[in-house]
């Protein structure tokens, strides 16, 4: 499988707004889970958001409920993740992630574990100041 290739990080004072961008145009065939991770400073890799799909469903964490958007462009080629009312407990570096095709990620929140997702982009590094 191809290349995921993150973009859109930066500084931003805390109630900004970031929007995150992930070209997945090698990712356009079939129903796979695609997903947003961050790891934080001497923290786990943790679980966003993410989008199946087959049909578009979403999924979020607890602590981006309401404030962060996970979405796809209506070519199917760019996994975005919006991000509103940022806090300081924000900041991390966020990845995009492609789980291999047909994989249901939606039991037991699955979907917001790592280690289920074979394909990996780059960091991009998310900065929250207050």
């Amino acid at each position: 499988q191809g290349r995921l290739v993150a973009s859109g990080g930066g500084s931003e004072q805390a109630g900004g707004s970031l929007r995150l961008s992930c070209d997945a145009s090698e990712y356009t065939d079939g129903s796979r889970f695609m997903a947003w991770f961050r790891q934080g400073p001497g923290k786990e890799r943790e679980g966003v958001a993410a989008l199946y799909t087959h049909n578009n469903n979403t999924y979020y964490a607890d602590s981006v409920k309401g404030r962060f958007t996970i979405s796809r462009d209506s070519t199917k080629t760019t996994l975005y993740l919006q991000m509103e009312s940022l806090k300081p407990e924000d900041t991390a570096t966020y990845y995009c992630a492609a789980a291999v095709r047909g994989l249901n990620l939606i039991a037991d929140d699955a979907w917001s574990d790592h280690s289920r997702y074979l394909y990996w982009g780059q960091g991009t590094q998310v900065t929250v100041s207050s």
